[in-house]
């Protein structure tokens, strides 16, 4: 589980998190390292958006340590995870429907020219063409608007947005959610080339097909425990979804569905 060097980019442990008297995580222990993407999965209520919430700052764990770039650090709001650099793309997506591309990019850091803050469209398109480029996201026209994109589009807009800040951590969570064959290979894609260019990558899916193609680990959480932490290739669907059900642990005749 050494991934790509032997420090990880991020690393949770022994981090727990209570609202009231649920346990929402217990005791775990999670790292990602530079150009390595994995793979969270579990069933509903197993503590999946939990873990991202706490890492992104929604959420203040009450026990353990986060660690990045192997030092301790503090996050208690999200301020504070993005300016190490970890940034979330959640599922709503939070895009603007009728801002174009380069208005949802930009949108709340608009480059100033002068004194009276006019937004330099110019240098914003720019980079946003450059940003897609890089990417091979497959818009071509940057001043279409949102809402009349495809799903798989969006979550391309969602993405690059994200990394405008040069994050090194990107957690992605169900991003091929409702999207057709076609989309979610784009999506995937996407992911893949995050991972090319050295970002440590955490994707919340149920989509086991999905997270066998794009994930190097896949790491399963159940009723807020680590169940288990699989290398893909060294893993099969069916031991995954054991560890999802539980069956693995109780020795039942691990019957279930991926979803």
């Amino acid at each position: 589980m050494e991934g790509n060097g032997n420090t990880p980019v991020l690393a949770l442990r022994g981090v727990s998190k209570s609202f009231g008297p649920v346990k929402a995580l217990t005791d775990i222990d999670f790292e990602v390292h530079d150009g390595e993407v994995v793979a969270l999965v579990g069933d509903n209520g197993a503590g999946k958006s939990t873990m991202v919430k706490t890492i992104a700052g929604i959420h203040t764990a009450d026990e353990g340590q986060i660690l990045f770039e192997g030092q301790e650090v503090k996050i208690t709001d999200p301020t504070d995870a993005t300016d190490l650099g970890i940034a979330t793309v959640y599922q709503d997506l939070a895009l603007c429907d009728n801002l174009d591309v380069v208005e949802n990019l930009f949108l709340g850091r608009e480059e100033s020219a002068g004194f009276v803050r006019q937004l330099d469209e110019t240098a914003m398109e720019k980079r946003t063409h450059d940003l897609l480029s890089r990417l091979a996201v497959t818009i071509t026209d940057v001043r279409s608007e949102v809402g009349m994109m495809s799903g798989g589009q969006r979550q391309q807009v969602a993405i690059a947005r994200s990394l405008l800040g040069e994050p090194k951590v990107v957690m992605l969570d169900e991003p091929t959610a409702a999207l057709g064959v076609r989309q979610t290979a784009m999506v995937l894609s996407l992911i893949k080339r995050l991972r090319e260019e050295g970002h440590g990558v955490v994707v919340i899916s149920h989509n086991l097909a999905d997270v066998f193609e794009v994930a190097d680990r896949i790491y399963v959480l159940r009723l807020g425990r680590k169940a288990g932490d699989y290398e893909v290739g060294e893993a099969s669907t069916e031991e995954i979804v054991g560890a999802i059900t539980g069956a693995t642990e109780k020795q039942t005749d691990g019957s279930g569905d991926d979803t």
